[in-house]
């Protein structure tokens, strides 16, 4: 562990164990007025956690980070109902960038990194929302590059210009870069190949452990993230179905027919509707 996360890094005593982070109780999203997107979903994450948040796509999921984020308005979406708790204030009032400086950012699905600027320019825009000066920014910077070796490689590169692997790199470290207490991660192994998806989810990892920070991840790749989580939920047509332990998730008959591609009796298809149905309990 580096000096900074030495000194930035949480003491993991019970009481850190069982304090809540982030805190979505009940909350509905309608887009335009009209469409309803999210039915009463809560969730909690732990401070010090990784929890994923699991469903095939257009379950919700990105939804859901956008709502805690405050992103909606920008797609004419809003939070109606419920309420949204970080360190237990209600934060769903607050812009984008007042989140930020509390500690809570996203990094978007796609990447989404600044093309025309280097890797580095890129990192350093991160820290936007500081105020505690250039020697802190230069400090988290190496640490940023002693976590992805690979983009101090490639610093003076134009983002646009490096493979889809570096460019996530790039997307999370930026976000480090503003001292988050915690990431909301969207999609992270999208278009990535399955050694990168697994090098991105061991960062995730080694952040969560030694740096003390937070993630909620959004994934389709339900095998990968229940590797990586410690808890679960899943999501399906803007409702939260299932939740539970990682471990316990893994194992769960529906789940692995469902979304790992196997269950008891082997492969399933999803052509088979009806039986698709019974046996999503969920469902009934």
């Amino acid at each position: 562990m580096t000096a900074t996360a030495q000194a930035r890094a949480p003491q993991k005593d019970a009481k850190d164990a069982a304090e809540t982070i982030l805190s979505v109780n009940n909350i509905e999203v309608i887009y335009d007025h009209v469409v309803l997107v999210l039915k009463g979903v809560s969730l909690t994450v732990p401070k010090g956690g990784i929890v994923a948040l699991l469903g095939a796509n257009g379950a919700g999921k990105t939804t859901t980070l956008k709502a805690i984020s405050n992103l909606l308005q920008a797609e004419r979406g809003e939070v109606t109902k419920g309420s949204i708790e970080f360190h237990g204030e209600q934060v769903q009032a607050l812009s984008p960038n007042a989140l930020v400086r509390r500690g809570c950012i996203q990094v978007m699905e796609g990447r989404h990194c600044f093309g025309h600027l280097s890797i580095e320019d890129n990192l350093l825009t991160g820290a936007y929302t500081r105020r505690d000066g250039y020697t802190e920014v230069r400090r988290d910077l190496e640490m940023v590059y002693e976590y992805f070796p690979r983009l101090r490689e490639r610093r003076t590169s134009q983002a646009g210009y490096t493979s889809g692997g570096e460019q996530q790199m790039c997307a999370v470290g930026r976000a480090l870069m503003s001292r988050p207490e915690m990431i909301l991660l969207d999609e992270p192994s999208m278009g990535l190949a399955p050694q990168l998806v697994e090098e991105i989810f061991e960062i995730v990892q080694k952040l969560n452990k030694h740096e003390g920070v937070s993630f909620l991840l959004a994934e389709q790749n339900t095998n990968v993230a229940l590797k990586y989580a410690t808890y679960g939920y899943i999501m399906e047509a803007g409702r939260i179905v299932l939740d539970g332990d990682a471990a316990a998730l893994r194992e769960n008959e529906d789940v692995k027919e469902f979304y790992l591609g196997v269950g008891s009796e082997g492969r399933k298809s999803f052509r088979d509707v009806k039986h698709y149905k019974r046996r999503k309990r969920w469902l009934a």
